[in-house]
C-alpha cells in the first residue's frame, strides 16, 4: 500500500475501539482526510498526545484500500492547542474555526478554488495567532470565518449594492442577497447597518488588523458584526456549526 507525508492541522478526534482513533486532519496537499491511528489511547503510545485538536504536524501515512488512511508516523510541528486550551475564549473559537472548515470541505466539488492548501495555510495563521494572544479570539475567528468563506468564492460585496450596483447611501446587508444593499433594492431579510459596522466587516474580510486593532472607539466588535459573520458562515456552509453555540452562551 502507498505512504506519502504531508503536514496537517488535526480538526477532531473520535475513539474507535479500545485503544484507536480517527483522526480528522486538514493536511497542506491532500486537503481534508480521516486517518486511523493505532493504539494512541494506550499510556504507552508513541504519538498519543501529538494527535490532540489544533496540533500542527507532520505525518507519515498509510493510504490503505478503503475509506480510512493510516497514520504511521507522526510528528509535532507547532502544538498550538496547549496555549489555546489556557484561554477558554480562545478555545471555544478554535472549535468553531475547526468545525467550520471540517464542514466545509466535506464536499469537495463545492470548493472554488484549486489550492486547497490556501485553507490551510489560513487554519494555520488563525490558530498561531490565538495561541499567541495577538488579538481578541473573537475577532481572529470571524475574520478566519469571513475569509475561508471568501476562498470558497463566497465573498459579500460592501462597496456596493448587490443589485443595482449604487455606491452611495449603503445601509443594508442582506446575507441571501450577498452583501450590502441600497433602501430601494433591499430584500426582506436585510438588516440596517451603519458604516462603523461595514467598516468592521471589511477589515474582517481582508486582514486589516490596524483597522481592527487600532480605533481607540471601538471596544471589540460590533454584535451586528458578529451575527452578521455567523449567518453568513451558516447560510453558505449549509450545515449546523454546533461550536457556534456554545460560543454565544460564553462570551
Amino acid at each position: 500500500m502507498p505512504t506519502y507525508t504531508d503536514e496537517g492541522v488535526v480538526l477532531r478526534t473520535v475513539k474507535l475501539g479500545e485503544a484507536d482513533r480517527i483522526i480528522t486532519v486538514l493536511t497542506r496537499e491532500h486537503g481534508k482526510i480521516r486517518a486511523v491511528a493505532k493504539g494512541v489511547r494506550r499510556t504507552k503510545s508513541r504519538f498519543g498526545g501529538r494527535l490532540e485538536p489544533f496540533s500542527r504536524c507532520s505525518f507519515l501515512i498509510h493510504t490503505g484500500r478503503g475509506e480510512l488512511q493510516h497514520i504511521n508516523q507522526c510528528e509535532t510541528i507547532a502544538a498550538y492547542g496547549a496555549d489555546i486550551i489556557a484561554d477558554y475564549d480562545a478555545y471555544v473559537c478554535a472549535h468553531v474555526m475547526a468545525e467550520a472548515v471540517d464542514k466545509l470541505l466535506e464536499s469537495a466539488h463545492d470548493i472554488v478554488t484549486s489550492d486547497i492548501s490556501a485553507y490551510y495555510t489560513l487554519l494555520v495563521a488563525a490558530l498561531g495567532s490565538l495561541s499567541r494572544g495577538e488579538h481578541a479570539p473573537n475577532v481572529v475567528e470571524s475574520s478566519f470565518l469571513l475569509r475561508m468563506l471568501a476562498l470558497g468564492g463566497w465573498s459579500p460585496r460592501l462597496d456596493a449594492c448587490v443589485t443595482c450596483g449604487r455606491q452611495t447611501e449603503l445601509s443594508n446587508f442582506s446575507v441571501q442577497g450577498g452583501g450590502m444593499m441600497c433602501d430601494t433594492d433591499k430584500l426582506l431579510d436585510a438588516r440596517p447597518l451603519t458604516h462603523e459596522s461595514r467598516v468592521q466587516l471589511y477589515a474582517l474580510l481582508k486582514g486589516r488588523w490596524d483597522l481592527l486593532d487600532g480605533a481607540e472607539s471601538w471596544t471589540g466588535l460590533r454584535p451586528d458584526v458578529e451575527e452578521i459573520v455567523e449567518e453568513w458562515l451558516q447560510y453558505y456552509v449549509e450545515r449546523p456549526v454546533r461550536s457556534l453555540n456554545l460560543v454565544k452562551s460564553v462570551l
